[in-house]
């Protein structure tokens, strides 16, 4: 199977698995959490152009497990965490991870965090190396094994 199948295959199961917990997914941390996910995907290269970030804010409000919550609220934590990175992305990125490590009190919501990164990053079909690495990091954070989700 090549690379572009498993990944859009991949994308594909993990929203899967994102609709089946919907109804668990609905606490603050999550929401938190979800949208430092969001931008630093979007960050991972050290730049956001506009059509990257026009690209996730579509995919944020289209998400149904991210229609638990207010669309407008969703959007203003997305641009304050993308503006954290985008001002000074090392240090952006401590921030952004506090944001993310919010989850880690529940397994199931963390494990949402990571796959909605991996959903994120697959969406242009290319979920690149820095892409990758985000999410990686972001799953020492949250202490789950990165190969859970084979990055």
């Amino acid at each position: 199977m090549a690379l572009w199948d498993r990944l859009k295959e991949s994308a594909s199961t993990m929203q899967t698995q994102l609709m089946a917990k919907k109804n668990d997914l609905k606490s603050g941390a999550f929401r938190d959490a979800s949208m430092a996910m969001c931008a630093l995907v979007a960050a991972a290269d050290g730049t956001v152009d506009p059509s990257e970030r026009q690209r996730v804010a579509q995919l944020i409000a289209t998400n149904e497990v991210l229609q638990n919550f207010d669309a407008d609220d969703l959007r203003r934590r997305f641009d304050d965490n993308l503006g954290k990175l985008t001002a000074d992305f090392d240090f952006g990125k401590v921030s952004v991870m506090q944001e993310i490590a919010k989850a880690k009190k529940k397994p199931a919501e963390a494990r949402a965090v990571i796959q909605i990164g991996i959903v994120i990053g697959g969406a242009d079909g290319d979920f690149d190396k820095d892409e990758q690495a985000v999410v990686r990091e972001a799953c020492y954070t949250l202490d789950l094994p990165p190969h859970e989700f084979d990055l």
